[in-house]
This record gives C-alpha cells, structure tokens and sequence, in this order.
C-alpha cells in the first residue's frame, strides 16, 4: 500500500508539472509549439512534410481553365532508362516526382508513391523564387518604384537604427541585415513560430534591422515574408490573387494551387513557403526565366529583372541572387529554386534545361552551398539527356 500511495504521489507531481509547462508555454506566447506537436509529431513526422497542406488555411491561387498551356513531350518521351545512380538517391532521398525538359519538351518524367501529374506537394523555400517574381511584377506594374525603394515608404514604423536604408531589393537578395533567427529545428526558433503562429505579419514586425543593410548576403526566411507584406500592401490586393493575375493564368498552369496561410482570421500567405503545387506547373517558373521573363511572346517580366535575378549580387556570395540559388557547377552556370526537402527547379540555360525534383528528403550534406543530392540530379538528368541524343 505505501508503494502504491508514492506511486500515485508520483503521478500526480508529473501531472502537475506537465499542466504548469502547458500553462507557462501558453502564457509566454508560445502556444504554437502546441499547434506544431499536433500538425508534425501526432501525424508520425519529425519535421514539416510535403503534405501538410490540409493542417493549415490555404489561400487559392486560380488558374485559367480556358487557357491551360500543356507541355509538349520529345518524340523519345520517356525512351530513356534512369540511371542507376539517379534510381538509388531517388529511393534513398523519397523522390515523389522527376521532371527533365528539354528545348522545351518534357524527354523523362516519373512519380513513385502515388504521385502524379496532379498531386499537390509542399514547395517549401520554392516559394521565395515566386515571392521575388512577384517583386518583379509589382514593380512592372507601377505598384513599387524600383529595388531601390525603402521599406519605411510601406511600414515607416518599422524597427531598427537602419531601417530607412533598407529597399525592398535588400529583402530580396537576402541583404536586408533583418535579426530574425533561421533555425529549422527548433520549436522555440522564429522560423518554427512563423510556421506555426496566426499572425506572421505581426510577428515580422518585432524584427529590427540592426546593422547597415545591402553590403552582404545573410539567408532569412524573414525577409521574404516582410517584401511579401510590402508587395501585398502596394499591390493593395491578396498575394494569391496577384499570383494568380501575375503567373498562374498567364503561364496556363495545369492546376490551381494552394499557398499556406497563417490564419483564416489574418490570411497572410507564408511567402518564404508552402506553395503546394505539381511538378509541371513548377517547371514553368524555370522557363519563364531561362527565357529572361518572356512567356511565349508576352514579356511578364521586365528582362533586366530575369536577368538580375539569376546573377549574383554580391561577388564573394555567388551562390544567390535575387530570389534564386546558383551556381557554376563543371563551368556551367546554372540557377535553381530550392525547398527544404529537396524541391528544386533547376534551369540549365547553356543546355536549354530544366530539371525538376520534389520529395521528402535531402542530403545534410553540403558542398558549395548547395546539398550533395542536388548535383546527382543535376548529373544524371544530363546522362539521360545524353543517352537520348546519342
């Protein structure tokens, strides 16, 4: 009886601790962990995962039913065998989708684990690409002045002893000198609260700029939420909707899709994510700047911006540039738009290639700034390209 008695004081001690750890986590405005553990653990995962869509509010971003524009495929559509080495990282990495275009025709497309042609996946980081195009657009379309435009002419409020000299194009080229943290594994991290918070616009706004911007490239998810509330605010419309005007019809993409919300109540989008879309109409964004902005005779984006945003900014950070990843891999050159599970549009413009990849996962493990995995694809889906023409 009194190992019973200790054992049920036990219990109780645990209890009372675990109620006055969820009272201290709600009361010091952490309760957002309580929404990650629900969405990623309690659905057996360790981190966000390329279905997440259904746990969150999405925005729609509509296509154009009468104006879809299919992908022509090569006469040798799928002839050509994978590789070995391309069919193990494949299934090592859980690549759900695979996508090799050339001169415009698809020559190689596969999906595994009841993927198709129109399932939704997670773009993760993608989305900063597409952010950036919108920046592009806005400024085309009158709505912003230049790159150069401070980000106090659209919230003069906003913190930091150099606020007023940071313009939109720092936030897009990752200059932006932003505090915000970039941790992805952390449930007390920012960019954990701005995954999972319902207000991420608010939640931007506690960030200060600290140091002189535009002098070098620093990697924050935060600076492409705040140019997307920027781009949002000057367009004056949801950013889905100006996605949809923007690129979704124009393109004549497959399907619509969804890009991920913080709340119904706040519906601001997640920009520097979590556009959930296939891989067809991803391959159009690598198109459209592999042919500096043009669409097949309609300019949607100003060439000296398509052109800008696949050169480096900075010389000693040459792997990014406005929006885009890239890279000089075997002397050629080559930009990329790039998720956290190993999502990638990867445009090759000296080959007139694009490159597509969704999955699960990546490799950890980094050589000149980008993943390993990343130059398996790229190498293989030339093997094939090879194979093809030989």
């Amino acid at each position: 009886m009194k190992a019973l008695k200790q054992y049920s004081q036990k219990v109780k001690f645990l209890i009372i601790l675990v109620v006055l750890g969820m009272w201290a986590i709600y009361f010091a405005d952490y309760e957002y962990i309580f929404r990650g553990a629900r969405v990623v653990y309690l659905t057996g995962h360790q981190s966000a995962f390329i279905d997440d869509y259904p746990y969150f509010s999405n925005a729609e971003v509509k296509n154009n039913d009468k104006n879809i524009q299919t992908w022509p495929t090569a006469n040798a559509y799928n002839q050509i065998s994978s590789t070995s080495r391309l069919d193990s990282i494949n299934k090592e990495m859980n690549t759900v989708a695979f996508l090799i275009i050339k001169n415009d025709s698809i020559v190689y497309e596969d999906y595994s684990d009841n993927y198709g042609l129109d399932s939704k996946t997670n773009s993760f980081s993608m989305a900063k690409s597409i952010t950036t195009s919108l920046l592009f657009k806005a400024i085309d379309d009158g709505h912003i002045k230049s790159l150069d435009q401070p980000i106090t002419d659209f919230y003069p409020d906003f913190k930091g002893k150099f606020a007023n000299e940071c313009s939109v194009g720092d936030l897009a080229s990752m200059a932006s000198c932003l505090n915000c943290e970039e941790n992805y594994y952390s449930p007390f991290s920012m960019t954990a609260q701005a995954h999972y918070d319902d207000d991420i616009s608010q939640l931007i706004k506690t960030c200060k700029i600290t140091t002189k911007p535009g002098l070098s490239y620093n990697y924050l998810s935060g600076n492409t939420e705040l140019l997307a509330m920027i781009i949002q605010k000057a367009v004056e419309m949801p950013l889905a909707d100006y996605l949809s005007e923007s690129f979704w019809k124009p393109l004549g993409m497959r399907n619509d899709a969804l890009w991920q919300m913080d709340s119904e109540r706040k519906k601001m989008v997640k920009a520097y994510c979590c556009i959930s879309s296939n891989a067809r109409d991803f391959a159009k964004f690598g198109k459209l700047y592999l042919d500096k902005g043009n669409w097949n005779g309609d300019q949607l984006i100003n060439q000296e911006h398509a052109q800008l945003a696949i050169q480096p900014r900075f010389k000693e950070s040459s792997e990014y540039g406005y929006g885009f990843w890239l890279t000089n891999y075997k002397d050629k050159k080559a930009f990329a738009m790039r998720g956290f599970k190993g999502q990638y549009v990867i445009g090759i413009p000296e080959d007139d290639v694009i490159i597509v990849r969704l999955g699960k996962g990546r490799n950890k493990k980094k050589v000149d700034h980008f993943p390993t995995d990343f130059y398996v694809y790229y190498d293989e889906a030339l093997k094939i390209i090879e194979n093809l023409e030989r």
